[in-house]
């Protein structure tokens, strides 16, 4: 050794110069079948085993990812594709009965809605819609005053009182809804979807379609209201 002693490499320092030198092992093959690595069996693995084992777990996980982006591009496919079609169904609708009308139909078609209800808050200017129009003042929007209070969606599973005000003789088989507020400058009101499936309309939803569906056929009812 003349009298001088071999440094002691860290972890760290090997580590280090491996990572400046991958070609290392290239020049070294056989140390690859060599070098045992434990494995959680207790059994030990060969080096080239244990890349084989990180590659394949690599290529797993990026398989469930692109799974996973795959499936979300189809659902927003398919909410695009309901966006149209409602769109359409508003478009083709000459009077608020129809907006009602191809609003039910849409919904219960393309996003498998039970119930539909749409209310203007507005004193009733015609008996014949009586169930669209709800007086400012009207002590049935004091259930909706947190859901009005807000300009995002709510979805959830409403109270007894809600749900009777807004489905009436159908108000025991709705298990979940989602409330859509209607606040525009010509006109404020709601729009209300109700489904017989628990949890079909929940909390963590996201709200971009609900808000785009309220703008729609809120839209389309100052247009009508106006008499556009």
């Amino acid at each position: 050794m003349n009298g001088q002693e071999k440094p002691n490499l860290t972890p760290a320092q090997v580590e280090q110069y491996l990572r400046d030198h991958p070609e290392f092992f290239n020049e070294h093959l056989h140390l690859l079948e060599q070098m045992r690595i434990p494995h959680p069996s207790g059994n030990a693995v060969s080096l080239i085993s244990k890349q084989l084992e990180i590659f394949r777990s690599r290529h797993q996980e990026l398989e469930s990812q692109l799974t996973e982006l795959i499936e979300i591009a189809r659902e927003n496919d398919t909410s695009y594709v309901r966006m149209h079609k409602l769109t359409l169904a508003m478009l083709d609708s000459k009077t608020v009965e129809e907006v009602i009308e191809n609003l039910e139909i849409v919904l219960s078609e393309y996003f498998l809605t039970d119930f539909v209800a749409i209310r203007i808050i507005k004193n009733n200017p015609d008996a014949t819609l009586s169930k669209l129009f709800i007086a400012p003042d009207s002590d049935d929007l004091k259930p909706f005053s947190k859901e009005l209070s807000s300009s995002e969606p709510t979805c959830g599973k409403p109270t007894l009182t809600q749900a009777k005000i807004l489905f009436g003789d159908f108000s025991l088989e709705v298990q979940s809804y989602a409330v859509m507020p209607m606040m525009f400058t010509q006109m404020e009101g709601f729009l209300a979807v109700g489904s017989r499936e628990d949890g079909r309309f929940h909390y963590s939803m996201g709200s971009l379609f609900l808000t785009q569906m309220s703008e729609i056929v809120g839209t389309r009812l100052i247009a009508l209201l106006q008499g556009q």
